[in-house]
């Protein structure tokens, strides 16, 4: 059997026709929703003797290279999933982890949530903190390595699976359906011209195209805008998350240990209006995962999130679990904070949203890996259904124009679920810490977790995207920040090392001002907001350099440091920045994330 299809490099012409190849269910993304979609949907073939064609495309160099995540992991959809691997036992899913990933999944031993200061900390008693704050029977794990896992099991079911393929452009057919994607052409020089190696994108059609991209996907944003998918729904808003992961000494290892905290540096007050806070976890061998959550509707532009983060780290409460310990992974990446209210419409005819493209992260409970997993279920069993009594690509070898129906049972089934009771409960707390600060958001929680459960008969609407939060910065007071010290802080482009990140040089920007807003980036974001990109990218990608043309400053992308954690295109005044993809394979490496 082998590839259906394959990189191919050959003198082509940029203007030829793609070649194509079709498939029942085509899914855009390899985490945890594309991936247990493509697993459930290869249960049911094999419960119900048909055969459906399932493809999943992922745009880094492996599956897991682009996945990070905290990650504190709730196994309910996993043992949905995999029924036969939840029973403890050699069977189990963690046991199976290990043997195939050489990745442990930690069970959760002791879990505190602390209120520092400068110097101190309180930790608040677990009994007045959320359920859903509340970590007995959960993991300690890689969702990297979980990934990697996720996908040999669909492999083995039959899936095809296949990296280093970015999806660059969403396929139409004449009806206005979904039909598909086009990979990006690779082989293009920075001046737009083919070189030697050029290529020409494969166009991928499918039946149903499921979109898993995770928060922020670049194909996702031109879906939701060419069907209106957020009509009558909130914004989105977004954190961003930065990460380390550090190898301590076997001595001072702790695993099973978990740790949340609000308070300093990000809030010194009740009425602070940053949403944010910390994670530290410690997994088995001696692995301990670290990282700082930041809500990008922050208003103050002179805020540095990686700073934040290496100034986090020197508190006596966290430096205490890395000393004699060396840091092995960097990264970052956006996460959905809108909740229940930015849920677009899930379906369109011809394909649907999954997981983070979808917006499913429960911010209180600060995880979505087990939204996700569900979605992706919950997706497949809508596509068999609808699938299961036509002619199978898989035998047919081609589509029809009246394949592309609107799986409108999945919205549906999400709305039936544990998904949107989960997310309906907390539906009102990220907006009390954006209108109250610190103080009212955890008494606005208290009492949603505690009292109202949900049945609040209000809503705390939330406007406005996060670019347009950011104020002037002659409002505030530009922040020093302490010097790295090499050994447990870092300068940035050091620790950009970290997650080996990889972009050809010789290709056109990924990273693009959108040409409504070519003057915004030197006459409005560094004259008026002190040029924020330059700390808000986690990897160093932004920065004003002196003209050529004069006394004046000008903007320089280096996009070949991005980790495609798509806060520039969140963040950036205007939101001036088109984030496409790169050629496939480009991006971070990561392994243990």
């Amino acid at each position: 059997e082998g590839k259906k299809f394959q990189h191919v490099r050959y003198m082509s012409s940029i203007d030829e026709p793609r070649e194509s190849m079709p498939f029942d269910v085509l899914i855009v993304g390899g985490g945890p929703a594309g991936l247990a979609a493509s697993i459930r949907l290869k249960q049911l073939c094999a419960e119900n003797d048909k055969d459906l064609s399932v493809c999943v495309i992922d745009k880094g160099s492996e599956i897991g290279a682009h996945i990070l995540s905290g990650n504190v992991f709730d196994p309910k959809a996993m043992h949905e999933l995999f029924p036969e691997k939840s029973d403890s036992g050699e069977n189990h899913w963690t046991e199976s982890l290990l043997a195939q990933q050489d990745s442990y999944a930690t069970p959760v031993e002791h879990d505190e949530f602390l209120v520092l200061s400068d110097k101190s900390s309180y930790r608040i008693p677990n009994l007045l903190l959320p359920a859903q704050l509340h970590n007995d029977g959960n993991y300690i794990l890689s969702l990297s390595q979980v990934c990697r896992w996720l996908s040999t099991q669909a492999e083995e079911l039959g899936v095809e699976i296949y990296p280093g393929f970015a999806a660059a452009e969403v396929l139409y057919s004449d009806n206005g359906a979904v039909r598909g994607i086009a990979t990006r052409d690779v082989g293009i020089g920075k001046d737009g011209v083919p070189k030697p190696t050029f290529e020409r994108g494969m166009e991928l059609h499918a039946r149903q195209t499921f979109f898993a991209e995770g928060a922020r996907g670049s194909c996702t944003e031109s879906l939701i805008e060419n069907f209106d998918l957020r009509n009558g729904k909130q914004p989105q808003t977004y954190g961003i998350g930065i990460k380390e992961v550090w190898e301590v000494p076997e001595e001072t290892s702790q695993p099973g240990f978990v740790q949340h905290t609000l308070g300093w540096p990000l809030q010194s007050g009740l009425t602070d209006k940053i949403f944010g806070g910390s994670f530290l976890y410690h997994q088995k061998p001696n692995l301990v995962s670290i990282g700082v959550v930041v809500g990008l509707d922050y208003a103050n532009p002179y805020l540095n999130p990686y700073q934040e983060f290496q100034r986090w780290k020197t508190h006596p409460s966290i430096r205490k679990h890395l000393e004699g310990g060396t840091c092995i992974s960097y990264g970052a990446r956006v996460l959905n904070e809108g909740g229940y209210h930015s849920i677009p419409k899930l379906t369109f005819p011809g394909g649907a949203l999954l997981g983070c493209a979808a917006g499913f992260l429960n911010a209180v409970k600060i995880k979505g890996s087990h939204t996700a997993i569900k979605s992706g279920m919950l997706a497949a069993e809508a596509a068999f259904d609808a699938l299961k009594e036509g002619e199978p690509v898989a035998e047919s070898g081609e589509l029809t124009e009246g394949d592309s129906i609107e799986l409108t049972a999945y919205d549906n089934a999400v709305d039936k679920s544990w998904i949107r009771d989960e997310l309906y409960q907390v539906r009102n707390c990220h907006e009390a810490f954006a209108r109250w600060g610190v103080g009212g958001g955890l008494i606005y929680t208290g009492f949603a977790a505690h009292l109202s459960k949900g049945r609040e008969p209000w809503t705390l609407e939330h406007s406005g995207n996060d670019a347009d939060k950011t104020q002037p910065h002659e409002n505030f007071q530009p922040i020093s920040y302490p010097a790295p010290d090499g050994i447990l802080t870092f300068d940035l482009l050091s620790n950009l090392q970290r997650a080996g990140t990889y972009h050809a040089d010789d290709q056109p920007s990924h990273l693009r001002v959108k040409s409504d807003f070519a003057n915004v980036p030197e006459s409005l974001s560094l004259q008026i907001y002190a040029a924020p990109e330059q700390r808000f990218c986690p990897a160093g990608v932004y920065e004003y350099v002196d003209s050529e043309k004069g006394d004046k400053k000008e903007l320089v992308i280096n996009a070949q440091n991005c980790i495609h954690c798509k806060c520039c295109s969140i963040k950036a005044p205007h939101e001036y920045i088109n984030w496409t993809v790169p050629e496939g394979g480009g991006g971070p490496q990561y392994q243990v994330m």
